[in-house]
């Protein structure tokens, strides 16, 4: 409805029409305070980086964009258009610079722990030395190594999925699961609601409280104090 009122706004400003036939029709009110995208529970992402053999090029990919998904909350569209010269040190510690929605650019500290995913991952690969390619590459056929052709969303999706099978997790996960699940994590372990919002990359703090599932954790507790 807000976009047909925003097409006769126009519409009228542009002489199309005498007023705004939309304006005042009424719209059933809805908000909500949580979003839909499920969150992994304690344990599964863990579970899920660990059951990923590192013997092939290609592991050792599924493994590390996967970490940059759990440690970043970054979208996957920003994730699978990096390039190896997008992660580069910055003192003692090392850097990730992400491409988001509307060309606006966001660098994050790297946790030490997807450090040594990253690290690993480049020198097994050789891709350190190639700071033009793309981080991730798509896997030649299945060979266990990689081209030099950037992966592209659909591809991590799908990589996603059998990842999830292999680990016996539920396939209902998505890319956009560890968004929900890094923010939720964050925000447990004391950290504010400002600086997720700055890591998640939102404009407003609105968006990254959709993503905060402490609510549902608790609502569970809650209902399993009722005992027959």
């Amino acid at each position: 409805m807000a976009a047909i009122r925003m097409l006769f706004s126009w519409l009228t400003e542009k002489g199309v029409l005498a007023m705004n036939p939309a304006r005042e029709v009424k719209t059933e009110r809805f908000s909500r305070t949580e979003g839909k995208t499920p969150a992994f529970v304690e344990g599964e992402v863990q579970k899920l980086l660990g059951v990923i053999e590192t013997c092939t090029h290609t592991g050792l990919r599924d493994r590390a964009l996967l970490g940059v998904l759990a440690y970043t909350f970054a979208r996957i569209g920003a994730i699978v258009n990096l390039k190896v010269e997008d992660y580069y040190p910055s003192g003692k510690r090392f850097l990730l610079r992400f491409k988001e929605k509307g060309g606006k650019e966001k660098e994050l500290p790297v946790h030490h722990k997807l450090e040594e995913l990253l690290d690993e991952y480049l020198k097994a690969t050789g891709l350190g030395n190639e700071p033009g390619s793309p981080l991730f590459p798509a896997a030649l056929g299945k060979t266990g190594k990689l081209s030099r052709r950037p992966l592209v969303r659909t591809d991590a999706a799908d990589m996603l999925k059998r990842r999830l099978k292999q680990a016996g997790l539920p396939a209902h996960y998505s890319p956009h699961s560890f968004r929900a699940t890094g923010i939720t994590n964050f925000l447990e372990n004391d950290g504010t609601l400002e600086a997720a919002q700055r890591i998640a990359g939102h404009a407003d703090s609105r968006t990254t409280k959709l993503y905060d599932r402490r609510g549902q954790k608790v609502l569970l507790e809650d209902m399993e104090r009722i005992r027959y």
